[in-house]
């Protein structure tokens, strides 16, 4: 076919001479056999090629946009997990808090009233010796007094009051007496 069109293109400018602006016959069906064959290897080659890459960059980019969309709702979980968890810490360490004051309160209270027992211990004890301390100072007191007022009466007397039990008796008459006459003047 392209043999019959190179001829009758070659044959047709020996019968007139054609215008210039005006294309050929045979230009015109060479142009329109090319134009055709060209737009149907297009139609069945590239197209889908450009169609499917469109399709792709497409897909790709609302896949894009989704994964941004899921990150972001992704992300913002996260912070709201985040804020949660960093409020929980919080409560948690004010009641640790709390909990400290409480337990440091029970020690001072604790410590406070051992201290309380220890001090009314130590003054019983104190008191009891005292007590006791006051008891033998008293019954060194009789016994040396007793000594001294035998004496003395010895002296006064002029005689001996060398039985025991006389020297008692008498020095436990004294004591008493002397005894009922500071409580008595105590009294007044």
């Amino acid at each position: 076919m392209l043999s019959t069109v190179t001829s009758a293109v070659i044959a047709a400018p020996a019968a007139a001479e054609p215008s210039p602006l005006a294309p050929h016959t045979a230009e015109i069906i060479v142009g329109l056999v090319a134009f055709t064959l060209l737009f149907l290897f297009l139609r069945a080659k590239v197209f889908p090629m450009f169609e499917k890459a469109y399709a792709d960059r497409t897909a790709a980019i609302e896949g894009g946009i989704k994964r941004a969309e899921e990150a972001q709702a992704e992300a913002n979980a996260a912070l709201e997990q985040y804020r949660a968890q960093l409020a929980e810490a919080r409560a948690e360490a004010a009641r640790i808090r709390d909990e400290a004051r409480e337990q440091g309160k029970a020690i001072i209270d604790d410590l406070t009233a051992e201290a309380r027992e220890t001090a009314a211990r130590i003054i019983a004890r104190g008191e009891e010796q005292l007590t006791a301390e006051r008891q033998l100072v008293v019954t060194q007191l009789r016994s040396e007094i007793g000594r001294l007022a035998v004496e003395l009466s010895e002296r006064i007397v002029g005689e001996s009051l060398a039985d025991e039990e006389r020297q008692r008796r008498v020095v436990d008459r004294f004591l008493d007496e002397l005894e009922q006459s500071q409580s008595s003047g105590t009294a007044r």
